[in-house]
Parts: C-alpha cells; sequence; structure tokens
C-alpha cells in the first residue's frame, strides 16, 4: 500500500506517486511537493514566513488561539 508523505517545506501532504524525493549528500531525505517548494528550500525561505504554507498556518491558529485564551 502506498503511503502519503509530507512536503518536507510547506508541510502539506503529497499523494502517492506525485511529488519529488531529494537526497542529500549527507543522506537526508527531502520530499517536495511542488517544484516551488523545492526552489524555496533551495533559495533558504523560512516556511514560517510565507503565508500559503500549511507551517505558517498552523502557527498562526496556534497564536490565535493563545491570544484568545488569555
Amino acid at each position: 500500500m502506498p503511503e502519503w508523505r509530507t512536503c518536507s517545506f510547506c508541510g502539506y501532504e503529497i499523494e502517492p506517486g506525485k511529488g519529488k524525493m531529494v537526497v542529500e549528500k549527507d543522506g537526508t531525505v527531502l520530499y517536495f511537493c511542488s517544484s516551488k517548494c523545492e526552489k524555496s528550500y533551495r533559495m533558504g525561505r523560512n516556511p514560517r514566513k510565507l503565508k500559503w504554507t500549511k507551517v505558517y498556518q498552523d502557527m498562526k491558529a496556534e497564536l490565535k488561539k493563545a491570544q484568545e485564551s488569555q
């Protein structure tokens, strides 16, 4: 049974048979759902600062919950 992977940059799930797997020189395995994610990773962008990533959206929701509880 094929398994779903998580994009190493944006955090969204990757459907089996889609995306790209990259193995770096040190043996680290990275999964990317799109070339946009791969290029952003290579340029050194921080996914927590890009509004379209799931990482950013989760972080923003967490901050919102913390503010509401106070």
